[in-house]
């Protein structure tokens, strides 16, 4: 049975500063994310890599979220460091990233101290870059692991919803942020006394970022500490990689019902989202060469340079409404544990605010909403003949785009926060009381550590088949729960949050098969529909074909229908128990 140490609790004044410290860290990783999605590419062009091979380089991301993060979390959901569970791992997959942040941004000048300039110090240059690039995409998903799970341990089951909304805030305001900076002239503002390149100054703003908002995030948090798990009372070495991989596999075989709807719902969308996250951009561009200039214009410009300024373009519009709709949207959708709370307008005004209460649609209908406004929006994708519908179709993306980063961290904090931990059996009542003869702590003052979260109604989740005896029973959904170590058998709503770690990197395992499964479906489709060179980013004059669809337009299309079956999917939710 685990024992803990210590209360959670964040530092902060008002209930809106504890949260943006909390989430604070998701500015740092997405800016990084924004930065090596957007200039990596040109950036090995640039050192000589073939378009072929930038393809395979890319592959780092859905390899790295398939196994970092399950195994992150595993490690860290045993984790008996004094700093926390997660903290930690925060800290080392920061540092991680901003050497090799460093080392990429900088890979010509580190060869050419050592070598001179001949053509085994160009590969070696190469080489060194795809590394730098793949140790960046395993230390930057270990840190986002362990950030949300960070904010599900935290907080308790009626503050879910808002965690994850604020995380998917501040990580809208990361990637708003890293393609505003990278739109600067850098270079020209601030001359070469950073880097004499624009690409090796987003380097050193991208270390920043990531150290200074994991930094403060780490400074502001305080977890509780666990002293001992059960398996680790029995000797079992449950840190371990192996064993990691054996508790995955196993949960894997034995998710709870909601868990598994909830993981099914975002497979078949992120099928949808990796053809408009990789290729959008470009389609825009691509859009802009075919439909908006003649001969004469496409002669005097530089096609790579042209697409890419157009398709930023449409990207930072699309960024400004994700970040507008995670401030908007939790105002217009109830929560899923507001049932607890009885508000008290005044009596003139009462009858006209339940009136609107009532016409808000809850979390889960607002997801199939967000669905189905993706779909309606890249069906209409191989019918664009301009750029500026391309763009409007990229921007409309931003809702969708927005409750996709919100509501499955949502619910599926919802559920880890309502695991069972003292037994296999699903009590379908529970009394929210302290174990007998323990108070709760008083938290100090300027701390989020409430103390009476309200309990959940519906009956709590089976634990995990190797974890069914290792949570702290005395463990209630509150910031602050009873220091210690108390084996009072008595059941709890709320998890300890225990297990995010691995519930997280398993709903991670879900986001990164299919995008295998995309970059498979749009090779295809390439293979079929354009297997030479794209002609809209050729240096030839010559007018594009204009009959027949742009394959990346085909890819997202296809996208959009596999959306459809997702919002099937986050239907069916409702109705599972």
């Amino acid at each position: 049975m685990a024992r803990w140490r210590g209360h959670p609790s964040v530092k902060g004044s008002s209930e809106m500063m504890r949260m943006v410290l909390l989430c604070f860290s998701a500015i740092g990783i997405t800016f990084t994310w924004g930065y090596e999605m957007t200039y990596c590419t040109p950036y090995l062009l640039n050192l000589g890599l073939t378009k072929s091979s930038t393809s395979l380089v890319w592959i780092a991301g859905p390899i790295s979220g398939l196994i970092v993060q399950p195994i992150i979390g595993t490690i860290a959901d045993q984790s008996t460091s004094k700093w926390g569970r997660r903290r930690p791992l925060m800290v080392i997959g920061s540092a991680i990233t901003a050497f090799h942040i460093l080392l990429l941004g900088f890979t010509r000048e580190i060869v050419g101290v050592f070598l001179a300039e001949s053509e085994f110090a160009s590969r070696l240059t190469i080489w060194l870059a795809v590394y730098s690039i793949w140790v960046i995409d395993f230390a930057i998903n270990a840190s986002m692991s362990c950030s949300r799970s960070l904010v599900v341990d935290i907080l308790p089951i009626h503050k879910q919803q808002a965690g994850a909304a604020w995380y998917s805030r501040l990580a809208a305001f990361g990637h708003l942020l890293s393609y505003g900076i990278g739109s600067v002239d850098l270079v020209t503002t601030f001359g070469t006394r950073f880097g004499d390149s624009q690409f090796k100054q987003l380097a050193l703003i991208s270390i920043s970022a990531v150290l200074s908002t994991c930094a403060l995030t780490c400074w502001a948090v305080t977890e509780k500490v666990l002293i001992a798990s059960g398996d680790k009372e029995k000797g079992n070495d449950e840190g371990s990689v192996a064993a990691a991989v054996r508790t995955i596999w196993t949960t894997l075989r034995h998710l709870p019902p909601r868990v598994q709807a909830i993981c099914w719902a975002h497979f078949w969308s992120w099928i949808g989202w990796f053809p408009f996250n990789f290729y959008g951009t470009t389609w825009v561009g691509e859009t802009y060469f075919r439909y908006d200039l003649t001969v004469e214009e496409r002669a005097s410009r530089d096609p790579l340079s042209e697409i890419g300024r157009i398709g930023s373009s449409s990207l930072v519009i699309y960024s400004l409404i994700t970040f507008a709709s995670s401030f908007i949207l939790p105002l217009f959708i109830s929560s899923p544990q507001d049932t607890d709370f009885t508000p008290r307008p005044p009596r003139h005004l009462a009858g006209v605010l339940n009136r609107l209460e009532a016409l808000k649609p809850d979390l889960l209908t607002a997801w199939i909403l967000g669905h189905l406004g993706f779909s309606a929006a890249m069906s209409m994708a191989p019918f664009a003949t301009s750029y500026k519908f391309a763009t409007v179709l990229v921007a409309s993306c931003g809702i969708p785009w927005a409750m996709t980063q919100w509501a499955p961290p949502t619910f599926l904090g919802i559920e880890v926060n309502r695991l069972s931990g003292n037994s296999d059996i699903l009590p379908m009542t529970h009394h929210h009381r302290h174990p007998s003869g323990s108070k709760s702590p008083t938290p100090s003052p300027g701390t989020f550590s409430p103390a009476d979260a309200p309990s959940a109604s519906r009956p709590m989740l089976s634990p995990l088949p190797s974890q069914a005896n290792s949570h702290n029973p005395s463990h209630t959904n509150s910031y602050a729960s009873a220091s210690s170590s108390s084996s009072s058998p008595t059941p709890r709503t709320s998890a300890s949050g225990e297990l995010s770690g691995i519930y997280f990197g398993i709903l991670n395992i879900y986001t990164t098969i299919p995008q295998f499964m995309g970059a498979v479906m749009s090779g295809i489709v390439f293979a079929l529909m354009e297997p030479g060179k794209s002609e809209e980013s050729t240096e030839s004059i010559d007018q594009p074909d204009m009959e027949g669809f742009n394959a990346i337009s085909v890819c997202l299309f296809i996208g959009a229908m596999t959306t459809l079956v997702s919002a099937y999917m986050t239907s069916r939710l409702r109705h599972v128990k």
